[in-house]
């Protein structure tokens, strides 16, 4: 067999498995995609009732007001700094990331206790006390931040310790915001694995749906 016809056929093969690998498969995938799981493929992205998209069910968002379930804290401000005013650095490092702060670090006990100062300008008042204050019992993913600081998900308990300043805020009955609860509440995966988490997103945009 001749040098030109091995070299041929070597040829052949590799632009057959190109044009398999590189075009037929990634398409196939795309397509398998678009067609079974549209929703995940696309992003798993969430609309408001007017048909805006609004976020992702898969990335957390900053919410503080008394109106809605607060998410839980993030290092990172769910990535919503503004590049040129980054003063806290929390885009230096990535987008997303946990503080990776100490429990004895006096920076992480100045965040969820709180800073006693003379000068007003210098108190701050942390999320321990600001949670107490709006008459919500703290649980740990309120006040601790998850590994990735994108996580859309608290769980039931935390979402549970918030329904009484919801109520109040929107003028609803609590056991309309405990069925809103149960309806975005995610359980384990395969039934198994992890544990059970409210989507913050999701259960705010049921939450404008009520008419107080």
């Amino acid at each position: 067999m001749s040098f030109a016809r091995e070299a041929s056929r070597a040829v052949r093969s590799t632009l057959v498995l190109w044009v398999i690998g590189a075009i037929i498969y990634p398409f196939a995938m795309i397509a398998i995609g678009q067609i079974v799981f549209p929703f995940q493929a696309n992003g798993s992205l969430l609309k408001n009732s007017t048909g805006q998209v609004v976020g992702s069910a898969l990335i957390g968002q900053p919410f503080s007001s008394d109106r809605y379930f607060n998410s839980r804290p993030s290092s990172t401000s769910y990535s919503t700094a503004d590049p040129k005013k980054d003063d806290g650095g929390v885009l230096k490092t990535g987008v997303s990331g946990a503080s990776n702060l100490a429990p004895s670090n006096p920076a992480l006990m100045e965040r969820i206790k709180g800073k006693d100062d003379p000068d007003p300008s210098k108190k701050v008042e942390g999320d321990f006390t600001r949670l107490k204050t709006a008459g919500v019992q703290p649980t740990g993913d309120l006040v601790y931040t998850s590994g990735s600081s994108l996580d859309p998900h608290i769980t039931p308990e935390a979402a549970i310790a918030q329904i009484a300043r919801v109520a109040k805020a929107r003028g609803v009955k609590p056991n309309q915001l405990e069925t809103l609860i149960a309806q975005n509440t995610d359980g384990r995966f395969l039934g198994i694995f992890g544990e059970p988490g409210v989507n913050v997103l999701k259960l705010n945009l049921a939450l404008d749906k009520i008419k107080a």
